[in-house]
C-alpha cells in the first residue's frame, strides 16, 4: 500500500514496526510531487532528506518526538520557515525578519516533522479563490481538462495533499482560507477559535481574525496535527483523554437556511442534502435555526470588516515598498480603508462581538450548525480573469466560511461527494468558540458514519501527459 493511503497515526507506526523509514516516507513525498500543479513556491528536496534523516537517527538513538516526528508537512508562505524566503504572494521576498518561526512552526520542528517546503498563496491571503497575478496559480487536480482554482487564500496547501507531497498542510483561515481549498480539492480543513492557536511568526492579514489552521486527508489526521500543536496538549494521548463522545445517533445537528444555502452550484446543495439525509437516519436530529445574525455579519464582510483596515495598516507601517505591487484584486478589496475612521472601525468590532455572543447563546442548544463549505463549484481561471468577473466569484467562495470567522466559532470541513461538474463538495460543521474538542469528536463521529474523503469521493482523476 502507498504510504499515503494510510493516516498518519499508521505511517508513524509503521516506521516504529521497522517497516520502512522516515527517508523512504519523504522520499515518496519528493517524487510524488507534481510540478505542473504548482502547489509550491519555494522547494529544497536537500533540506527535505536531511530533515528526514535526522529524524531517523533521533529515533534509533531513543529519542522519539511523537506522531508528527518523521512526517512530510507542506507550509503555506505565510509561516515563517528558516532557511527559506518568505513571499507572502507578493513578487518580492519580505525582509529577513519575518523567516522567524513562531510557535505553530515551532511546534513542528520540536517533533522533527519534515517541512517539504513553502505552498502558495493569495497576496497576503486576501482572497479565497487562489489566485495570483505575480505567479501562475495552482491547478485544481480534481479538473484534467480545464484549470479551475484549488480554493484559497491557502492555494497550494490542499493540492500538496492531493498529489502526495506532503501528509498534512498548514495553512491559515481569516474568513475561510483553510477551509475553502480543504473542500475545493476534497480534504479536510481544521478551523480552531480564533486565538487558540498563536499567529506569532505569521505574515498578518487581520490582527483580529486570523486563525493557524491545518488541512487533512481524515479527520484523525486533523486530530494527531491539533495534538501536537495545540498548547494545551502535549501529544495525542493527551488530547484523546479528554475528547468528548460523540456518537451520530444522538446529536443536534443546526440548520441555517438563511444565506447559507443560496446560490449554490449545481449539484452542491443535492450532495450537502443527501450527506445530512445519511446523518438524520442514523439518528440524528436536524433542527431548524433562524440566526438574524449570519446577514449581519456577512454584510459586514461585504464591507472589508476590521480585514481590510487591519490589512492596511500592516503594509503602511511594516511593507510600505510592497503596496504599489498589490494584486488588483487584493488592492480593490482594502479599498479605501485608510479613510475608515478608528470609531468606525471599534463600531464593526464591537457589533462582531455583540453578534457573536447573541449566536453562542443559540447555539448552546444544539451540537453544531451545519451547511454547505462553499457555495460555488471552482471557476476556471478564465471565469475568473477580470475584476468583474474574480468580485462576485470570490465574494460567493467566501460567504459561508466568513460566518464562523466573523461570529467567533471554530469550524471543519468534511468532503463528502462531488457536484454536478465532478468537483469536490464539502459539509461545514461550526461549533461554538472555545470548544474545538467538541468539534473534532463530531467531526470523527459524522466522518465514521459517512466514510473518509477517499472512501466517499475516491481520489483526483489521474492527469496525462
Amino acid at each position: 500500500m502507498p504510504p499515503f493511503d494510510q493516516p498518519v497515526a499508521q505511517l508513524a507506526a509503521s516506521v516504529r514496526a521497522g517497516e520502512q523509514t522516515f527517508s523512504d516516507i519523504s522520499n515518496v513525498a519528493i517524487a510524488n510531487r507534481q510540478d505542473d500543479l504548482g502547489a509550491y513556491r519555494h522547494i529544497d528536496d536537500d533540506a527535505v532528506r536531511a530533515q528526514a534523516a535526522a529524524a531517523d537517527e533521533a529515533l534509533a538513538a531513543g529519542d522519539d518526538r511523537g506522531a508528527l516526528m518523521g512526517m512530510p508537512i507542506s507550509v503555506k508562505d505565510l509561516y515563517g520557515v528558516p532557511g527559506f524566503h518568505i513571499h507572502a504572494g507578493s513578487p518580492t521576498a519580505l525582509p529577513e525578519a519575518f523567516t522567524e518561526p513562531g510557535p505553530v512552526v515551532q511546534s513542528l520542528q520540536n517533533a522533527l516533522a519534515v517541512i517539504t517546503g513553502k505552498t502558495h498563496t493569495v497576496e497576503f491571503a486576501f482572497g479565497g479563490l487562489g489566485t495570483n497575478p505575480h505567479l501562475p496559480t495552482p491547478t485544481n487536480p480534481w479538473d484534467t481538462t480545464s484549470h479551475r482554482v484549488p480554493g484559497g487564500s491557502s492555494s497550494g496547501a490542499g493540492v500538496s495533499l492531493c498529489e502526495g507531497s506532503a501528509v498534512l498542510a498548514l495553512g491559515t483561515d481569516t474568513a475561510g482560507s483553510v477551509r475553502i481549498p480543504a473542500a475545493m480539492t476534497g480534504k479536510v480543513g481544521l478551523k480552531t477559535t480564533a486565538k487558540k492557536w498563536s499567529v506569532e511568526g505569521i505574515v498578518p492579514l487581520s490582527s483580529t481574525l486570523d486563525t493557524p489552521g491545518v488541512l487533512a486527508n481524515c479527520v484523525d489526521d486533523a486530530i494527531v496535527a491539533f495534538a501536537e500543536i495545540d498548547p494545551d496538549y502535549d501529544d495525542l494521548g493527551s488530547l484523546e483523554a479528554v475528547l468528548p463522545t460523540a456518537d451520530v445517533g444522538s446529536l443536534k445537528l443546526g440548520r441555517c437556511d438563511r444565506l447559507f444555502f443560496d446560490e449554490l452550484s449545481p449539484g452542491i446543495g443535492e450532495v450537502v442534502e443527501g450527506a445530512l439525509a445519511e446523518l438524520a437516519f442514523a439518528g440524528s436530529v436536524i433542527t431548524g435555526l433562524d440566526i438574524a445574525e449570519v446577514d449581519a455579519s456577512y454584510d459586514l464582510f461585504c464591507q472589508g470588516g476590521p480585514v481590510s483596515v487591519e490589512l492596511h495598516r500592516f503594509l503602511t507601517a511594516q511593507l510600505p515598498e510592497w503596496i504599489d505591487t498589490l494584486d488588483p484584486n487584493v488592492r480593490a478589496r482594502v479599498g479605501d480603508a485608510a479613510n475608515l475612521s478608528d470609531a468606525d472601525y471599534k463600531k464593526r468590532l464591537a457589533n462582531m462581538a455583540t453578534w457573536a455572543a447573541a449566536v453562542d447563546a443559540q447555539l448552546a442548544t444544539i451540537d453544531v450548525l451545519v451547511a454547505p463549505t462553499v457555495a460555488i463549484t471552482p471557476p476556471t481561471i478564465d471565469q475568473v480573469a477580470t475584476p468583474e468577473q474574480y468580485g462576485p466569484k470570490n465574494l460567493l467562495a467566501l460567504r459561508n466560511t466568513s460566518i464562523a470567522n466573523y461570529l467567533g466559532l471554530c469550524a471543519i470541513t468534511l468532503p463528502v461527494g462531488l457536484d454536478a461538474a465532478g468537483m469536490p463538495v464539502g459539509l461545514m460543521l461550526m461549533a461554538r468558540g472555545h470548544h474545538d474538542e467538541r468539534l473534532l469528536a463530531i467531526a470523527k463521529s459524522v466522518e465514521l458514519t459517512l466514510g473518509t474523503g477517499p472512501e466517499r469521493i475516491g481520489d483526483p482523476p489521474e492527469r496525462v501527459g
